[in-house]
Formats: structure tokens, sequence, C-alpha cells
């Protein structure tokens, strides 16, 4: 994850921009040391994506008892002939775009004749998991023309070309990761972005039995643990602090009247934490929780009040058989 650099990498039809500096690495650092000495610590999920993060979290996504990609990606490949049939000269934005595997089921159902003037410009913290994706998609799909950004979707983006129509995706069930305040402010911000005749496509996870909500985050394997341990890294790199992920434990539950999963990373013994960019050491104790993600629930009752918040119209509802996965497109 480079928060520093502002190149801009062209290869064939790429082009990947870093607009991560306009936030600025010192206001990234304050962010991350001010949950670090909160009564409740926390680690924005944000920071999860750093290469070995993406890749992680790609095996997540392969894992049985994960279903909320295999779901999405099932209504994904019903409505993308529909979707796709229609767009022409089009671009097609993905927030927080990870790889590549749901827009390629989008593209593969473009005419071929409508490829080549088809931009995606995907957005992502990550600019090697936006790299990664672009070149995979270019041998793909050769016609493509790939303009990467390296930036935060929730307050960056004003920096989104508009010259063309443009359909928004935020798939994956992302939104559910923020809260209510930053829902809104990010459906204000994308109203504010997007031109008359522009939609977007969101991915949204459904409320659904408990034990099934449980076992997509303690997978047998451990893989979501070594994800969630992960983000330790992360902060070391970005604070030069000295966490190491063999001190805590990963811990996820159900909290039913808040419908969310919530991660933490509990500390298995009394941790003295420091960092050149904190004037004091930070103390986590045995057994203290740092908060690293909650990834809401919805219920179909909520899809008015996005629609009311977003100033967007629900144009359509997907969803699969079991009810356990929703798209819904709004346009402007």
């Amino acid at each position: 994850m480079n928060y520093i650099s502002t190149e801009v990498i062209e290869e064939q039809k790429i082009k990947i921009t870093n607009y991560l500096n306009n936030i600025g690495i010192d206001t990234i650092r304050k962010e991350i040391i001010r949950g670090l000495t909160s009564k409740q610590k926390y680690i924005s999920s944000k920071f999860f994506y750093d290469e070995k993060g993406s890749k992680l979290f790609e095996e997540i996504t392969r894992l049985p008892e994960y279903y909320p990609t295999r779901t999405e990606k099932h209504i994904l490949k019903g409505i993308a002939p529909e979707l796709m049939g229609r767009f022409y000269e089009t671009d097609i934005v993905e927030l927080g775009s990870g790889d590549c595997s749901k827009i390629n089921i989008l593209l593969d159902s473009a005419p071929k004749d409508n490829l080549t003037s088809i931009n995606y410009v995907p957005m992502d913290v990550s600019s090697s998991a936006i790299l990664k994706s672009a070149e995979n998609l270019t041998k793909l799909f050769p016609e493509l023309t790939i303009n990467g950004l390296v930036a935060d979707f929730i307050d960056q983006l004003n920096i989104i070309p508009d010259n063309r129509k443009r359909m928004f995706c935020l798939l994956g069930s992302t939104i559910g990761n923020f809260d209510e305040n930053i829902v809104n402010r990010f459906l204000n911000n994308l109203r504010s972005s997007m031109n008359k005749g522009d939609t977007f496509l969101l991915g949204i996870d459904l409320v659904k039995p408990e034990p099934i909500l449980h076992d997509a985050y303690n997978d047998k394997q451990g893989v979501t643990a070594k994800f969630n341990k992960n983000i330790l890294n992360v902060i070391n790199n970005l604070i030069d602090s000295n966490f190491n992920i063999n001190d805590f434990e990963h811990k996820a539950f159900y909290d039913k009247y808040k419908s969310r999963i919530e991660m933490h990373l509990v500390a298995n013994k009394n941790i003295i934490i420091n960092s050149p960019y904190h004037n004091s050491d930070i103390t986590i104790l045995k057994g203290e929780n740092v908060h690293t993600e909650n990834s809401y629930k919805y219920y179909f009752e909520r899809f008015n009040e996005l629609e009311e918040v977003s100033g967007l119209k629900i144009n359509k509802v997907f969803t699969d058989s079991n009810k356990w996965f929703a798209l819904i497109l709004f346009e402007k």
C-alpha cells in the first residue's frame, strides 16, 4: 500500500495514477494513532489491503464457508447480459475494486464491438491490487482501456473523470463495512459526483441465520484469522510500530441487535507498542480488543432508506433464491 508516491504507471492500455498523496501520510498516521489510543482501540478496515492482505482476501472468497462472493457472482452472471448490452462509450467505475473476478463477469457479457469503447476505472487503496487485476484483464480483453485510481473512494470521488456516461459499482458488500454516518457521507458524495443518466450498482449482504454468518468469518482453515492479523503488519509499515501478530487472537461474532459481524484482535498478553509518530508508549492489556472491522447485514426494509439518503432512484433489485445477497441498481 503506497501512500506517498505520486507515480503514474503506464503499460500498454493500462494507466494507474496514485492520488493517496492528496490525503497525506501525516493525516493517515494521525488516524491510526487516534484509533490505537481511543478507549475502544480500533484500526480502520481500509488498512487490510496491502499486497498480502489482498491475496489472503482472495483466498477467503474461495472458502466453502464464505458465501458472499459466490452468491454475488451467481447473481451477476444472471444479470450481466442485461446490464452490459446497453453500454457503449461508457466508463465502468469499480470502487474498492480488489481483484478482477466480478468485473470480469460483466465485461465477458459485453458485446465485443462495445469493448473498445468501454473504459474500466478501478479505484482502490492498493496499487498492487489494481495493477494485478489490470494485467489479468488485458490478457482477457486486449481491447479494454484501463485507468486505475489509487485513492480513498469515500472522500476522493471528485477525481473520477466525468466526461462520459458512467456506471459506478460497489460490489462485495463493501458498504457493510461502514457505519451509518459514513454510508450517508459516501452516498452524498456519490450523488454529487454522478451526472444525470449515470447508474450505481451496489452489492449488499442480507441478514440470514446466525450460524451461517458466524462460520463465514470463522473458517476452519484459519484464513480469516491470518487476514485479520495481517492488518498489524500494514500498520507497522505505516507508523513504524512494533506489533507482533502472534500476540493477538482473531475474534469474530454476530451482534444481532446491530445486525453486524464484528471482527477484533484480542491481546493474549500485556503489550507495549511504540511508534516515532506518537510521543508515548501505547499499552494494550491482556484480553483487550482492537476492533478491526464491522460487516453490517441489511434487511430489505433498509433499501428505501438508502434511496432516500442517496437521492438516487432504485431501478431494480436482484437477489438469489435464498435471499442471502442483493444487487441494487440505482440511477440518477
